[in-house]
Formats: structure tokens, C-alpha cells, sequence
């Protein structure tokens, strides 16, 4: 969902056996934050607050007040990549899940009872995609589906997730830029097991494999039951972006400052080292204290820093 910072995960330089991350101005690691948790202001100043927090990259929101592509110009792309050079910021990855531009967090969504709003999504994140490419991200992250309407099965929900996901695997190909889905409670796909299921609709797919994948976001998994280090170790090798916050051991889903909750971190980041994780990014996720961003942005880093 909407994002902030975020820390590059490196393999290389990393001592055996307490498998160490070092931040990227040290040894080629580097942390991000989603500029979802800096709503409160435009994209070119959240750009300077995740740089005077000192991250490494920033994802960037595709939704308002940041950067929703109906209201994007060219003038603003080139604005935009001026400032993260000149604040020497890489970005982690877009986030194309939420549209408030359009109506809200989850709709319109890809299962939609209705065409017409199925499409809404489909051509927001077609727009998407092609936007993430003008603004150097490797990849743009997505809902898994959306909610299931009464009157709805399961079946038919991922059945119209695919059928838009198909829609739009050619303009990522064309646009270089990968899909990445990212279970969440409440939605079509929650847990692991539901996520590899829906993915053997794919099986056997090229353009799929390449570029249609898994944003891996360590509450969520938190939150339906799940241990994030199982999920690290099962996913190996198809991670392709990682969203991190932490999570209260009554797991209701609200974003805490990692430190803050009950998620057993040293556990991840010893599985994720060994899960063939080498896209890099991890973004700290910290949209429910967007009054209080700089703050928590920084104790967040402080925390990670010992694996980051």
C-alpha cells in the first residue's frame, strides 16, 4: 500500500556469519523511504526530507499529491529526476496500488463486477508503468486483486485479475519495467499459499515470468497469521521489491516503526540472506505517521541499520 524510505539489501561485503547489510555510502547497501508517508507535501519536497533523513532512494507514490500520471507533465518528470540527482536518490519502486486520484485505496479495483471499472485500474496501471520508466524504477507495485464484492467468488475475482494483468504484461515488457504484486490483508490475495496458487495461471508465460512478480511486504505476511522469514526463505529468488514496517503482536494491521511491534527482524534478514534477494531495495513503509515522517524516518533507519 502507500510507501516511504528505503534501504538498498546488499549480498556483497556482507561478513559470515552474522550476514551484516552496511548502508550504500559504506559498502554498496542503501535504504529507502515511500513518499507515500509524506503526503502532506508535493513530491520535490519529500524527495529533500527522505535525503536529509538520510536514505538512499525513495519509492514514489503514483497517486496524488505526488505523482498521479493524468496530472503529470513532462516538465515535472524532468523537475523531479533534476532533484534526485541532485539529492542523490535512486527510486525503489512505484507504487500504483492506492487511487485516490480516481476514488480510493483499493477501488477501483481489478475485480470490479463492472468492465468499466476494471478498466480504470487496468489503464491507470498501464499509465503506470510507462511513468515508472521515465522515472528510473526498476519496478511499480500493485493490489493483488482488490476486495470481493457480495455476489463475488473467488474464482471469478481471479479470473478478472488475470484477465487485466494480461492486458498489461506488454506495456511492462515495452516499458522495461516489472509488476509486482503485493498481497494484503482483506484483499483477493493474502497469504503465500493464495499468491503461488494465482501464479500457476501463469505457468509456462515468458513475458509473465519476466515480468509480472512479488512485492514482499513483511507486515502483511505478519498480519494473516504468517512468519515473514518462512515466506523469505519460500520465495527465494522471486522476491523483486520488499516494503517493511513492523506490526503489534495482536497483528491488526497498522503500520508501526520496525522496533516498535513484534516482528522478529533478525529472523528475516537471516533468511532473506540466503533467498537469493539481490534487486536491493527495501522501503520503509510509514504512511500512518505522515504528521510525524521526519521522525519516524529516522528512528526507522536507526533500527535497520544494523542489518541494512
Amino acid at each position: 500500500m502507500p510507501a516511504g524510505p528505503a534501504p538498498r539489501w546488499s549480498r556483497q561485503n556482507r561478513p559470515s556469519p552474522s550476514r551484516e547489510c552496511a548502508w550504500r555510502d559504506n559498502s554498496g547497501s542503501s535504504a529507502f523511504c515511500a513518499s507515500e508517508g509524506w503526503r502532506v507535501c508535493l513530491l520535490a519536497s519529500a524527495i529533500d526530507l527522505v535525503a536529509d533523513a538520510g536514505y538512499q532512494g525513495i519509492e514514489i507514490l503514483l497517486d496524488p499529491p505526488h505523482a498521479f500520471p493524468p496530472q503529470v507533465k513532462e516538465e515535472d518528470i524532468q523537475r523531479w529526476r533534476a532533484k534526485l540527482k541532485k539529492r542523490g536518490l535512486e527510486v525503489s519502486n512505484c507504487n500504483a496500488f492506492m487511487l485516490y486520484g480516481i476514488e480510493g485505496c483499493h477501488r477501483p479495483s481489478w475485480c470490479e463486477k463492472e468492465a468499466e471499472r476494471r478498466e480504470l485500474r487496468i489503464e491507470h496501471t498501464r499509465q503506470c508503468l510507462h511513468l515508472a520508466a521515465k522515472l528510473g524504477a526498476p519496478t511499480i507495485s500493485t493490489e493483488p486483486g482488490g476486495p470481493i464484492d457480495p455476489g463475488v467468488t473467488r474464482k471469478q475475482a481471479a479470473d478478472w485479475f488475470e484477465e487485466g494483468l494480461r492486458s498489461v504484461l506488454p506495456d511492462a515488457e515495452k516499458a522495461g519495467v516489472r509488476l509486482c504484486i503485493e498481497p494484503e490483508p482483506g484483499l483477493l490475495i493474502e497469504k503465500a499459499g493464495e499468491y503461488d496458487e494465482f501464479m500457476q495461471r501463469f505457468k509456462g508465460d515468458k513475458v509473465a515470468e519476466k515480468w509480472l512478480g512479488l512485492n514482499f511486504d513483511v507486515g502483511h505476511f505478519y498480519c494473516v497469521g504468517e512468519d515473514p522469514a518462512v515466506n523469505a526463505r519460500r520465495f527465494a529468488g522471486r522476491i523483486h521489491h520488499i516494503q517493511i514496517e513492523d506490526i503489534s503482536s495482536d497483528r491488526v494491521h497498522f503500520h508501526l516503526v520496525p522496533g516498535d511491534g513484534a516482528i522478529d527482524f533478525d529472523a528475516f534478514f537471516r533468511a532473506l540472506s540466503g533467498a537469493g534477494y539481490d534487486n536491493g531495495w527495501i522501503t520503509v513503509e510509514l504512511y500512518t505517521f505522515e504528521h510525524r515522517a521526519v521522525e519516524v524516518a529516522q528512528r526507522a533507519r536507526e533500527f535497520l541499520k544494523r542489518w541494512l
